[in-house]
């Protein structure tokens, strides 16, 4: 098969396409410039899509054998995902953007034009597998597996998707870079968000919302207990940075249970408050058998699942938590999955709705 193989400078994407070069297919690499600014160059571990980053794809390709190019999508990339989290976060919800770069540029814009160029499919580095089936699967290693993120996939992407790290541990796939002659063997992954290379996100945010000043206030009381300079700068589920002057009467930390926009306002209260015990989403990716169906969620990005019946109604889906879950916040994805002898089967997901009032 012809194949698009993304390689962002990484170990993780020129291991994949090595692999896919080895296995006889006619591979093609591509490094997306997605950054407006690429001059600056990566901070340790922080940032990506830099000089540096197209600079060790370009190696990696040759030491493969595989012709390689740049495709300039720093406009797509810009108000597709940038534009997108800055919105999101003005709206009071927590979106992942790396969930919307899979969705709407490694997986839409990327794939879309492979296949307008004659590419059969387009391989990535993500740790997750695609089984003989076409079912998505977590990583076999747990601690790097990226299903959640890749779970926004429709089937015809799927379908034309590679994922050939999925059945390797990060160490054995450092391993084979170093054992291929790889020079980014070593080099370290990624961290926080790619466009924030400082990791300074309230920064970010600040530099283009502006200062906001509205009130923190207490859920049961309605008093108000202290101000914050933009509603933006925080999450449900929070409970450092608060800075209240008040503090609560038992002496317990006080968490972030919801962010509303219309009054500028920041709830807060205790951790029990917190609990959810049914969470509610949009824009429903579902692959899975009829619903209602028993089966786990998983609600942020590295965070723990929890037992679930999920129905999922045209574009709505509904999760009904057989266990609360704490700091759910809209915008992040509500992604099911279904244990079977393989491994853990994507069955689905949606941008997270839920608010205070759906519990």
């Amino acid at each position: 098969m012809r194949i698009l193989a993304a390689m962002s400078g990484g170990v993780d994407s020129a291991v994949a396409a090595a692999r896919a070069a080895q296995d006889g297919h006619d591979v093609t690499g591509v490094h997306l410039a997605l950054a407006r600014n690429p001059q600056t160059y990566r901070s340790g571990a922080r940032g990506c899509c830099t000089l540096e980053d197209a600079r060790d794809a370009r190696r990696a390709a040759d030491v493969i054998g595989i012709p390689f190019y740049v495709w300039d999508m720093a406009e797509e990339f810009h108000a597709s995902v940038v534009d997108d989290f800055v919105a999101e976060y003005a709206a009071g919800r927590t979106p992942n953007p790396c969930l919307r770069c899979n969705e709407k540029i490694k997986f839409a814009a990327v794939l879309d034009r492979a296949v307008a160029l004659g590419f059969d499919a387009v391989v990535t580095g993500h740790h997750a597998r695609l089984g003989a089936d076409g079912l998505l699967r977590r990583s076999v290693d747990a601690a790097k597996d990226q299903s959640y993120v890749l779970a926004v996939l429709t089937r015809e992407q799927l379908d034309r998707s590679m994922f050939p790290l999925g059945d390797s541990t990060k160490a054995q796939v450092r391993a084979e870079a170093a054992a291929r002659g790889l020079a980014v063997a070593e080099k370290p992954d990624s961290h926080d968000i790619c466009f924030i290379a400082d990791g300074d996100t309230r920064g970010f945010l600040a530099a283009r919302l502006g200062e906001a000043p509205g009130d923190i206030v207490d859920a049961h009381t309605g008093d108000t207990l202290g101000t914050h300079r933009g509603a933006y700068a925080y999450t449900v589920g929070q409970r450092k940075g608060l800075d209240l002057r008040t503090p609560a009467e038992d002496g317990r930390p006080r968490y972030v249970l919801s962010i509303t926009p219309k009054t500028n306002t920041v709830t807060v209260g205790s951790r029990e408050d917190l609990a959810v015990h049914r969470v509610t989403g949009e824009r429903a990716v579902w692959h899975g058998e009829r619903t209602p169906v028993e089966c786990e969620v998983q609600l942020r990005a590295h965070g723990e699942v929890v037992p679930a019946v999920v129905t999922v109604d045209g574009a709505g889906l509904t999760a009904e938590l057989r266990v609360p879950a704490r700091g759910v916040a809209a915008g992040q994805a509500v992604v099911a999955y279904r244990s079977d002898a393989a491994g853990d089967v994507v069955l689905g997901s949606a941008t997270i709705t839920t608010d205070r009032a759906d519990d």
